[in-house]
């Protein structure tokens, strides 16, 4: 991950936002969200019609959401271990 985020002008260590890489290109904030939304189920298809709002805009919601998703949405002392059933779901590439 290291070397393909050098390789696309992005500092690795530089952990403080959302990056997808996809298809020899970086997505960041919510350009990333919107991409990965691609790969969902029908019910986050709708988030791809945010792309349609200017960059700046959805950055900055990204961020207050970025800032304030543990208070609204909580936080795990742990991660699941995903069952191989859960595992199918994962995006491989």
């Amino acid at each position: 991950g290291s070397r393909l985020m050098r390789e696309l002008g992005l500092d690795p260590e530089d952990a403080r936002t959302f990056v997808l890489i996809a298809d020899g290109k970086a997505y960041v904030k919510s350009d990333a969200a919107i991409r990965l939304s691609r790969y969902f189920r029908r019910g986050w298809k709708p988030l791809a019609l945010i792309k349609f709002i200017p960059r700046r805009i959805r950055d900055r919601v990204y961020d207050v959401v970025a800032r304030n998703r543990y208070r609204w949405f909580g936080r795990l002392d742990s991660c699941m271990v995903p069952t191989p059933e859960l595992r199918t779901r994962f995006v491989e590439e």
